[in-house]
């Protein structure tokens, strides 16, 4: 059990039961049925709609012949997962400063701060504005740019004109 969940962590645990259905070659409205759920409620969870409830993951554990709360377990780090995600995008820089035209390829509201953050700092100092590279330093600090960047020139003159 210790591997499935180390290996599926923070998937929806409806994605890894479609997938270990289709594994098992068991369709999904019979296997709803048998577990006496309506299919359409299975079908919701299957496709990352729907969270699993407590007694839907121990009908599917026994049915699938899982260690008992595998599913559980799954849809707690799946939303332990959401929770992070959350907090993450709450902290960012000042996005009024930014251009969202910096960030062209992706929409800057679902920009992970803190795990993208090299990729952030490149793409500033690349093609961002003396305010938008204050910006970055202010939010990350000098020495994280630095080691991402290196001691450039740039990175001078924004501090000094700041």
């Amino acid at each position: 059990m210790h591997l499935l969940i180390k290996k599926y962590q923070g998937i929806h645990p409806g994605l890894i039961l479609e997938r270990e259905l289709k594994k098992r070659n068991i369709k999904k409205g019979p296997f709803a049925l048998s577990l006496k759920e309506y299919p359409q409620t299975l079908n919701e969870i299957t496709k990352g709609r729907r969270a699993l409830t407590p007694s839907l993951s121990l009908k599917i554990d026994g049915a699938l012949e899982l260690p008992e709360g595998t599913m559980l377990v799954l849809q707690a780090h799946y939303e332990i997962k959401k929770e992070k995600q959350k907090a993450a995008s709450a902290y960012h820089p000042n996005l009024s400063i930014l251009r969202k035209i910096l960030f062209w390829d992706t929409d800057i509201d679902k920009i992970n701060w803190q795990e993208q953050k090299d990729t952030v700092i490149k793409r500033v100092f690349e093609r961002g504005n003396d305010e938008e590279k204050k910006e970055i330093i202010r939010f990350y600090g000098r020495d994280e740019v630095n080691s991402v960047v290196g001691n450039r020139e740039d990175i001078e003159e924004a501090v000094a004109n700041s």
